[in-house]
């Protein structure tokens, strides 16, 4: 793994971004922002499972207005995503919105953004430069690729905050083509200072979309890129929370929760592994500590991989054995692996 990038820290709300600061993992609401109470339980499910940050959508002066409302009942940093309107991001500022969003291919004009700048740097609230494929200003140069274009819209929008002397800045250069993704990222990387949120935008069903994620996600990780992360899917904005938290794990940069080994489960097994780990992993998403769980199916791998685990059960016939650090506990028999699992799980 390349070292991580270094960048500019960014404080939004009481979350830090960048310098240094563990890569964050954030999601949007997907209730219309104009429904205080929905959107309300949506950011505390989100707290629940671990998101840092949350972004909501502001489509008109109500939903703007409505923020003021939502902060009162969460400690998580609200960023109010803005789109072709510029005065929705001064309600949202009035509101209190602890960042913003906007989009340069629909809020370009340097004397709108002149005003959010000079509103936001009173307030010291930081503004993402969002940059998206399917939604790119004109292109002052037609013949660059698609990626060219995202940076330059990018370079173009920092250059005039920069004039303004607004600093308070974080970028994003998302598309659904994850070649283009990561050639986007690797571009603007070593050309300015400022924090990166990445991610795929439009990924898809959470059985697509996870793993165009994972692979566009994970390889700018791997290469040392990005501080915040947002998975985005068709699905519960919990799922992407989740897929966020997995990426993370699986480079080794952050834990939250347990990381689950299972087998694939093959002609060998002789419990049904499949349901059998669909329903661990569904009683391990209430378990905020991070261990290593393993439910293996056959003596192949089985005794191996549970020992290796904190809390392990390699399955035979009818029955399974139960390691724990690496210990032979005792002999479960099948009807009771999940509830003798999760009381060690417990336990632990």
């Amino acid at each position: 793994m390349e070292i991580r990038r270094n960048s500019r820290p960014l404080q939004i709300g009481n979350v830090t971004v960048g310098g240094g600061a563990p890569i964050v993992v954030q999601s949007m609401t997907k209730t219309d922002t104009r429904d205080i109470m929905s959107t309300i339980a949506q950011i505390r499910e989100l707290e629940d499972c671990g998101c840092e940050l949350v972004r909501v959508a502001v489509p008109d002066a109500e939903a703007g207005r409505a923020i003021a409302a939502i902060k009162k009942c969460t400690s998580l940093p609200l960023v109010a995503d803005i789109h072709f309107n510029y005065r929705l991001a001064l309600i949202a500022l009035e509101a209190g919105a602890d960042g913003l969003r906007l989009n340069p291919g629909n809020i370009g004009k340097p004397d709108e953004v002149s005003i959010v700048a000079r509103l936001a740097k009173e307030r010291g609230v930081p503004i993402r430069i969002g940059v998206n494929a399917g939604s790119l200003p004109e292109a002052e140069c037609p013949g660059l690729s698609v990626a060219r274009q995202m940076v330059e819209a990018a370079l173009k929008q920092i250059r005039l905050l920069e004039s303004l002397d607004f600093d308070l800045i974080k970028v994003s250069l998302k598309a659904f083509d994850v070649p283009t993704t990561i050639e986007a990222y690797r571009n603007i990387a070593g050309r300015i200072p400022y924090p990166l949120h990445i991610g795929i935008t439009e990924a898809g069903t959470p059985r697509a979309g996870i793993i165009r994620s994972s692979v566009g996600i994970g390889t700018l990780l791997y290469l040392g890129i990005g501080d915040t992360i947002r998975v985005s899917l068709t699905a519960h904005p919990r799922e992407e929370v989740a897929a966020g938290y997995e990426i993370l794990k699986s480079l080794n940069m952050r834990q939250r929760g347990p990381v689950l080994v299972s087998c694939p489960s093959c002609g060998r097994a002789e419990v049904d592994i499949i349901s059998l780990v669909r329903e661990v992993e569904d009683a391990l998403l209430k378990v905020n500590r991070p261990l290593k769980v393993a439910v293996m199916g056959c003596v192949v791998n089985g005794p191996g991989e549970a020992r290796d685990a904190d809390i392990g059960i390699a399955c035979g016939k009818g029955k399974a054995v139960l390691f724990k650090k690496g210990k032979k506990i005792r002999t479960i028999e099948e009807k009771d692996l999940v509830s003798v699992l999760m009381r060690e799980v417990e336990r632990f």
